[in-house]
């Protein structure tokens, strides 16, 4: 009975953790504190580069508005300030450049809300923008609102971010560009592309939601591009060259190609809208479109548990609620003209006007320089003749109608 007892109590002992479990666990903890490492410098790269940004911008805003408030004859480009400027604005995006190479691009991406926030202090504080006490709560306090939003969505951001990490070869990149989750999307997003052009040139559909949908699918695959090409860079640089592959050039040429047209597009619209409504519409959908072509070509969220997933959504949330009152409560800028612009002219076709309209409606003795008859206001209508015309009117019996026209002659 003790032999049996003592054999039972032998085989009831667990046994000692053998060396393979205990490297493999090892191995899993340290992968795992390596890739919160790299994704914690890749979000501090994309940070700082985002910040850099906003003060280039805003110290090039300064420059624009000092010289125009004073005498100096002097073109901006010809400033230390404009200058000073530039080289922060070259040193912000090679940061957010070289962020892509660490961290995961579902990651990257949403941090851009960063610029909004710098933007939004720095306007009050740098620039000194002017506010009343009445206006405080009305436009501020929603605004300050919108800043600590848009920064607890940035922690959640930063805390349930995707941990995947892979090393950008030109082979891995080759086999997720030919793969069929990424060839369903580009061929939905092409064709989604394409119907949008077309409704946008064709049957002027200048929506803000059309054109900025333009510009979020086209910076989806520069994010896309971007992200394959620092991260082979920084393998070049610690000496496994992938500069060789072909891959490596195909990405860098659609990365320019989409970058160019993508701010050609943004140049449209703001002649159409307001600078923070793009800055708004703009970030919650390029950030949208753009998570979710990472997630389909860089599988950035394979392998993430559910809660992960939803805190991470969100942050993204909470972020896109703190840019749009940051950017809804902004001062819009009245641009003055000293002259009479052609789409203000009644009847004049406009960017949006979908006529043909381009003689002004005329509806007072105030024609823009159309002809006016001496007589009676019903005659206005009748058409210009030409000089020559004027002379064969003359030789006839009947005399023509006297018209005046409404610029400035000798005689007057």
């Amino acid at each position: 009975m003790e032999d049996g007892a003592h054999s039972a109590g032998l085989q009831l002992q667990p046994l000692p953790p053998t060396s393979s479990a205990t490297s493999t666990s090892l191995s899993s903890g340290s992968e795992a504190s390596f890739s919160y490492k790299e994704n914690l410098i890749g979000a501090l790269l994309a940070i700082f580069g985002h910040l850099v940004v906003s003060i280039a911008l805003n110290l090039q805003k300064y420059c624009h508005i000092r010289l125009a408030g004073s005498k100096d004859p002097r073109a901006y480009f010809k400033t230390k300030t404009w200058w000073l400027g530039l080289l922060l604005l070259l040193l912000g995006e090679l940061g957010v450049f070289a962020s892509y190479a660490f961290a995961p691009l579902s990651l990257i991406v949403p941090l851009s809300a960063v610029s909004v926030i710098a933007s939004a202090i720095i306007g009050i504080i740098f620039i000194k923008e002017k506010w009343k006490p009445k206006d405080f709560v009305r436009r501020y306090v929603l605004s300050f609102v919108g800043c600590g939003l848009a920064i607890v969505g940035t922690y959640l951001l930063v805390t349930f971010a995707p941990n995947s990490h892979e090393k950008m070869t030109g082979e891995n990149i080759a086999r997720h560009l030919v793969s069929w989750p990424f060839l369903l999307y580009m061929l939905v997003a092409i064709v989604l592309f394409c119907l949008l052009l077309y409704f946008y040139k064709e049957k002027n559909a200048n929506s803000i939601v059309v054109i900025l949908l333009l510009v979020a699918l086209l910076g989806s695959m520069t994010v896309v591009t971007v992200k394959a090409v620092a991260g082979m860079l920084v393998l070049s640089i610690q000496g496994n060259l992938q500069l060789d592959y072909p891959i490596f050039y195909v990405m860098l040429v659609c990365m320019v190609a989409t970058a160019v047209y993508q701010a050609t597009l943004l140049s449209q619209a703001s002649q159409i809208y307001d600078s923070s409504l793009i800055a708004s519409v703009g970030y919650i959908l390029s950030t949208t479109v753009a998570i979710t072509a990472g997630a389909i070509f860089y599988l950035d969220f394979l392998g993430e548990e559910a809660l992960h997933i939803c805190m991470f959504a969100l942050g993204c949330l909470i972020a896109f609620l703190g840019v749009f009152l940051i950017t809804r409560n902004r001062k819009k800028a009245i641009p003055f003209e000293p002259y009479i612009s052609m789409d203000a002219m009644p009847g004049m076709q406009d960017m949006r006007a979908k006529g043909t309209t381009v003689q002004p409606d005329l509806k007072t003795s105030f024609s823009y320089g159309a002809l006016e008859n001496n007589d009676s206001l019903s005659e206005i209508y009748t058409p210009a003749t030409l000089p020559v015309m004027q002379e064969e009117h003359g030789s006839r019996s009947t005399p023509g109608v006297p018209y005046r026209v409404l610029e400035h002659t000798k005689k007057e």
